[in-house]
């Protein structure tokens, strides 16, 4: 295998990683003020300890606080965060919420070029890029905070000081339509390459988003690059989202659909099915989200994480999927972490190797193709949700 599969892992070198240091160290007469970090609650709860105070008495300070929160949040598309939206404000109707979706990859470094402008909106980052709330935990960007329930989370799903916790768990695998498949459906995904598929298949850029380039990734090191070469020959359909991949099956235009997410439990009546066979690999990991030191809004933010972290709303994840140790999942699901073939643990791992990151990317643009397309989020600039 090429020495770039190499399991060596270092830590963020990138241009968002530069920007980031820059504000946090930049002393010339040109570097901006960074805004000042909000002051010690007056309640007990804090990094020390978890927070006592309900979800009420949380929403009751949020308000007195002023009432608006700003999420930034991972995903493909700006109506994907909706239900939550509308659950939150449901539950919580005076509190402003703006919660902006965009690529995770887009938000790490907007923050970045916020920090370094002295221009911060968000009060909470809610992303799949693992790597940078390890690299803002360092530079003494992300408040220590344990929510409630915060010793009921899994381990690898909480920082152990409190600086970022997993709000869900999430994985990517690939589906198809029963209707469509007929009785000799793909079952693993050396399957996905069967000439029979060929001009069937949709999937997310694997050199679009890394979470579905460590799917690719994942099947690489297993089947070997005659797979990614068969599979390059099957005509696949190749957009940017990872909503794409369901969305092509879901409207009939493919059969099959790679790099998406979706839920073990779905019913029989489903038009799609997601599948993650024994012994084969997907991949599984908990969306990070963190509260910033400089947080207009501490408390609001506070009561965010609290909520999203409530076995409420931990028992109606939309894939079965808990990152808390007391919720069981339902329909016969095991936690999460106990797939191992969901490769839970090596995410992180590949997320923190941002030169690697990089090659494999380049390596699938060659059996690919350039990614094409507008980004399904829109284009948001700056400082979008101030």
């Amino acid at each position: 295998m090429p020495s770039f599969l190499s399991r060596r892992h270092v830590l963020a070198t990138g241009a968002g990683a530069a920007l980031g240091l820059g504000a946090a160290g930049a002393t010339g007469a040109n570097a901006a003020p960074a805004a000042a970090a909000p002051t010690a609650s007056r309640h007990p709860a804090g990094a020390g300890a978890e927070e006592r105070r309900t979800l009420d008495e949380l929403y009751r300070d949020a308000v007195a606080e002023g009432g608006r929160l700003v999420v930034y949040a991972g995903g493909d598309t700006p109506t994907q965060q909706d239900l939550t939206k509308a659950a939150f404000r449901n539950r919580f109707p005076d509190i402003d919420l703006t919660l902006v979706v965009d690529y995770s990859k887009y938000h790490d470094v907007r923050l970045d070029n916020q920090f370094a402008t002295g221009s911060v909106v968000p009060d909470v980052m809610q992303l799949q890029t693992l790597q940078d709330f390890t690299r803002w935990k360092d530079q003494g960007r992300l408040l220590h905070y344990r929510p409630a329930g915060f010793s009921r989370l899994y381990d690898a799903f909480k920082d152990p000081e409190g600086a970022w916790v997993a709000v869900g768990a999430l994985a990517f695998s690939f589906m198809y339509a029963p209707a469509a498949v007929g009785s000799r459906p793909p079952l693993t995904p050396l399957d996905l390459v069967d000439p029979r598929w060929k001009g069937q298949i949709a999937s997310s850029y694997p050199h679009d988003d890394d979470a579905v380039l460590y799917l690719y990734s994942l099947y690489v090191r297993k089947y070997g690059w005659q797979w990614a070469a068969k599979l390059a020959a099957q005509d696949v359909r190749f957009a940017r989202g990872s909503h794409t991949p369901r969305q092509a099956v879901t409207a009939g235009e493919k059969a099959i659909g790679i790099g998406g997410g979706g839920s073990l439990t779905a019913p029989p009546s489903s038009p799609v099915r997601f599948v993650a066979a024994d012994g084969h690999p997907f991949m599984a990991w908990g969306q990070r989200a963190a509260i910033l030191k400089q947080a207009a809004h501490p408390t609001a933010a506070k009561l965010f994480l609290n909520w999203q972290l409530s076995p409420e709303r931990q028992n109606g994840s939309s894939n079965g999927w808990s990152v808390r140790t007391d919720v069981t999942p339902p329909g016969g699901l095991k936690p999460i972490w106990e797939y191992p073939n969901g490769n839970l643990d090596g995410f992180p791992r590949f997320m923190a190797d941002r030169a690697q990151v990089e090659r494999w990317k380049q390596t699938f643009a060659l059996y690919f193709g350039e990614v094409q397309g507008e980004p399904t989020p829109g284009r948001l600039g700056l400082h979008p949700g101030a």
